[in-house]
């Protein structure tokens, strides 16, 4: 389905209107100053990916609409892209050089080849010949030479220059900050309190005669940083059928696989060199070539530390113990006394850990199935179900091998768990497997009883620290049933399987989806109270997004909290005058997908793994599930006022895609992550009052 252009914004653009959310928190004087570099750590980081999957599948859209006579459209959007990410830069830069002066004012100072004492250039001297000099081979430009296959994928280089009377050599010198820090701490000097940092960067341009001295023969060295971003997931034969890939030319087929897809390079760098990088990359049309400030791979400020006072960065919030799994003997009991939700990363992820530890030795508990999709590098859940193997428990294992940018690691585990006797499943060929289910089946009473785990997040101990999600342990049989159901659908999905209870994608997902908002346009027209409320990652898909449209006209309230990209347009009149939508951006990336149809007063409330997008919703293996639990629905409810009540970090998304922070009027302050944190922390207690009456 396609929507009137004034209906729909398109998702690049959207995406890039959440990044500039990203880089509001860097400018925002509210965040702690270490955490406000972080952020623009976090900005870098969110633009080399959009660039390697989103820009790189334009371009590879534009070469093939141009081969076939068209592509206006899609030039015209890489035309605004690349003026949006021109915008966005300038205002990471100024940002950047305010931090620096925000920095020094608290006594820490970031500094460059240029602005060294004697007896820092002399310690550099030292530290650079015995901790980075082994890491670093540079790559030399000769006539043989394919530098566009040599350069690696989001490192940072130094083009070097190397002038010897009227000759030029030019060297790649990579920046190895996978191997050294990135930021050095300089010894202290005579002024007390302070403490002066160095880029990995600037040590290597200090230092560039060495590396190059009694090898070449120079008269001056001159080095500036440039950076190259590759398509991350290219793949011909999912964007053009074999008939007109036959008929192409060799020319045409060459540009398709031409990998580079952004040269960032340093604006104060030569024109001569620009030209010669342009040149030997084989940067196109289709490319983006921009010039940028003197660094690049800023992802690594995601790492900034923090040498100074507490205060310049976020206080540690304690983990919260569920005192619903504290309260019995082992996790079964607790389960099996009450659905149980936890909320991450303000819930314990231990919880999830220990179920599964104790499954691994449980005499009752015969098998564990569980899916994978991204998890931590050393993942005590993985390792805990190795341990099962050992116990005799039959434990299956779906590894997503197509999941973006975990591939090999995705691998290397499936290689692993198979060696170790567990049952390893790859999923169903043609779909990714992106749901985040878990089933323990256990002997109780002399009848195999099924618990089920459905959450909104990966099984990743790293993530479950800073991104926000859900997940619902359950021994309900209208749950784990279906559960199961999933599992054998995913090892066989030419069965026909009905469910009553969960969502599936690609199966009924959307038809159900659909059932529930026209559900409330009935009872909305009938005069019955109707209202919708949804929170996802990303709002994209034009057949959900009409049948809110058509909620809107008919009166039916929406409530939208999106935390990416929303291809919605608030604020048109008679087609979304009832729709209201904003945008959290704070200290924890928000991640569930949650779903309320108010159901005339009895709300169906569920959370998913799936965003409201065509690819989740028709093209992955996803999981919708329904909160029967009173206790937990309210719960829900509540949180997600919390979150609408949000005076602090919630920005409007409105159809300008200008990002204004919410209004706070007469109201009180609110953020929303510190209260719900609150909130929790209240309600464990009263569970765990309740438990000692």
């Amino acid at each position: 389905m396609v929507l009137p252009s004034a209906q729909h914004i398109e998702k690049e653009l959207s995406w890039l209107s959440f990044n500039a959310r990203v880089l509001q928190e860097a400018a925002d004087e509210q965040t702690p100053l270490i955490e406000r570099v972080r952020f623009l750590g976090i900005f870098s980081n969110n633009q080399d990916e959009f660039f390697r999957v989103r820009v790189a599948g334009l371009r590879r859209r534009l070469i093939i609409e141009e081969a076939r006579g068209g592509g206006e459209k899609t030039r015209t959007l890489m035309t605004d892209i690349n003026r949006r990410v021109n915008e966005l830069q300038q205002q990471f830069d100024e940002i950047y050089q305010r931090l620096i002066v925000d920095l020094a004012r608290r006594n820490i100072f970031l500094v460059s080849e240029n602005q060294l004492s004697e007896s820092h250039q002399q310690w550099l001297n030292r530290y650079f010949r015995e901790k980075i000099r082994r890491h670093i081979i540079p790559i030399l430009l000769g006539p043989k030479s394919a530098i566009e296959h040599q350069l690696e994928d989001g490192l940072t280089y130094l083009v070097a220059e190397l002038r010897h009377g009227d000759s030029l050599q030019y060297a790649f010198i990579p920046v190895p900050s996978d191997k050294v820090p990135r930021f050095v701490t300089l010894p202290s000097d005579a002024s007390r309190g302070r403490t002066t940092l160095i880029l990995l960067d600037n040590i290597i341009r200090h230092c560039v005669h060495d590396l190059f001295a009694g090898i070449f023969q120079f008269d001056s060295v001159r080095c500036y940083s440039m950076k190259l971003t590759r398509d991350a997931e290219y793949d011909l034969s999912n964007e053009i059928d074999s008939s007109l890939l036959e008929k192409m030319s060799e020319g045409l087929k060459q540009r398709l696989t031409a990998e580079p897809v952004r040269l960032v390079y340093d604006r104060e760098m030569p024109q001569t060199m620009v030209d010669m990088l342009v040149g030997c990359l084989g940067a196109s049309s289709y490319d983006s070539v921009s010039a940028g400030g003197r660094y690049h791979n800023f992802r690594d400020f995601i790492a900034f530390p923090n040498p100074g006072r507490k205060y310049l960065e976020h206080k540690k919030l304690a983990g919260i113990s569920s005192a619903q799994f504290s309260n019995y003997a082992t996790a079964f009991e607790a389960i099996s006394a009450n659905d149980i939700l936890l909320h991450y990363p303000y819930h314990r992820f231990s919880h999830l850990v220990e179920w599964l530890r104790q499954a691994a030795y449980d005499p009752q508990v015969r098998a564990i199935k569980l899916n994978i999709y991204r998890v931590a590098k050393r993942s005590q859940v993985l390792a805990t179900l190795i341990e099962a193997v050992k116990n005799g428990k039959e434990v299956t294992v779906v590894v997503e091998l197509a999941a973006r940018f975990d591939e090999e690691a995705n691998i290397e585990w499936a290689k692993l768990l198979t060696d170790a006797g567990v049952r390893v499943s790859f999923g169903i060929p043609s779909l990714k497997v992106h749901c985040k289910l878990a089933l323990i089946s256990r002997i109780e009473q002399g009848e195999m009883v099924n618990y089920a785990h459905v959450g909104t997040g990966n099984f990743n101990e790293k993530t479950a620290k800073i991104y926000t999600d859900l997940a619902l342990f359950s021994k309900d049989p209208q749950i784990t049933d279906e559960v199961a159901q999933v599992f054998d659908f995913i090892e066989h999905p030419y069965r026909r399987i009905k469910l009553n209870h969960l969502l599936l994608s690609p199966l009924d997902a959307r038809r159900k989806l659909y059932r529930m908002i026209d559900r409330e346009i009935q009872n909305q027209l009938a005069g019955k109270s109707a209202q919708i409320i949804l929170k996802v990652n990303n709002l994209v898909d034009s057949g959900l997004i009409k049948r809110l449209y058509d909620a809107s006209r008919n009166g039916v309230k929406v409530r939208l909290i999106v935390r990416g990209m929303c291809s919605l347009v608030t604020d048109l009149p008679e087609s979304s005058d009832n729709i209201e939508a904003i945008s959290i951006v704070d200290r924890f990336l928000e991640h569930p997908r949650i779903m309320v149809f108010h159901n005339d007063g009895d709300p169906k409330v569920f959370i998913s793994s799936a965003d409201w997008m065509t690819r989740n919703i028709d093209q992955r293996v996803e999981v919708g599930c329904p909160i029967y639990c009173p206790r937990l629905k309210q719960q829900i409810l509540d949180l997600l006022q919390i979150q609408l009540q949000d005076t602090q970090k919630a920005r409007r998304i409105d159809r300008h895609q200008t990002n204004p922070y919410v209004s706070r009027g007469n109201r009180k302050k609110r953020r929303s992550q510190i209260a719900t944190y609150d909130y929790l922390v209240a309600q464990e207690a009263q569970l765990k009052d309740n438990s000692t009456l």
